[in-house]
């Protein structure tokens, strides 16, 4: 079951780690507001990317995904926010932390852009589905998987986060800090659309 273990992070890690909607925002806002301002957010991600999961592993998402109506209603809510999202990134105030008054946004919408996430499902989706770690007991498969994934999901977004905030520390200058601003902010549109297309096309 090791290996078995150490194949499916393999494929996890890069595959759920890679750029998308949740880990653009997060080193968008760790860049704006910094690691301990935006750990509200953090949990909000990972609780919600943590629920894609459970859904996934219970076979919850053909239902969503049978409601045409449901599914759009949620790609125009999420599109909608993490365009909102982009904006205050891009504008957030930069140069000395102890200036940035404005707070980062919250658990909530975390958790709300994770669930609402494609390419969080499309992601889970392929790890979960492709791997096993205990072939004669279907129960307890999953149940590990659920585990093994559940840790990638708390490491690869801290890490995200924390890769932003190294930034908002490096750039006191405000108008570099501007500019890596708005360079976050266009990456996690870019990132919704390349999500978006993916999600179309499965």
């Amino acid at each position: 079951m090791a290996n078995e273990l150490l194949f499916l992070w393999l494929a996890a890690f890069p595959l759920m780690g890679s750029p998308g909607p949740a880990t653009m925002s997060l080193a968008g806002l760790g860049t704006a507001f910094g690691f301990r301002s935006s750990l509200s957010y953090l949990l909000g991600i990972i609780a919600g990317t943590t629920v894609v999961l459970l859904l996934i592993a219970t076979g919850a998402t053909a239902l969503v995904l049978a409601q045409p109506l449901l599914l759009t209603a949620l790609t125009i809510v999420a599109g909608i926010y993490i365009l909102y999202l982009a904006w205050k990134i891009a504008m957030a105030p930069v140069g000395p932390m102890p200036l940035r008054l404005e707070q980062a946004p919250a658990f909530v919408p975390g958790f709300s852009l994770a669930i609402a996430n494609p390419k969080a499902f499309a992601a889970i989706g392929a790890v979960y589905a492709g791997h096993t770690l205990v072939a004669d007991s279907p129960m307890v498969d999953a149940v590990l998987k659920l585990a093994a994934l559940a840790l990638v999901i708390m490491i690869v977004n801290t890490l995200w986060l924390g890769f932003g905030a190294t930034f908002s520390r490096i750039l006191r200058n405000p108008t570099v800090g501007r500019a890596a601003n708005v360079l976050f902010a266009s990456m996690l549109v870019v990132s919704v659309g390349f999500a978006l297309i993916a999600a179309s096309e499965t």
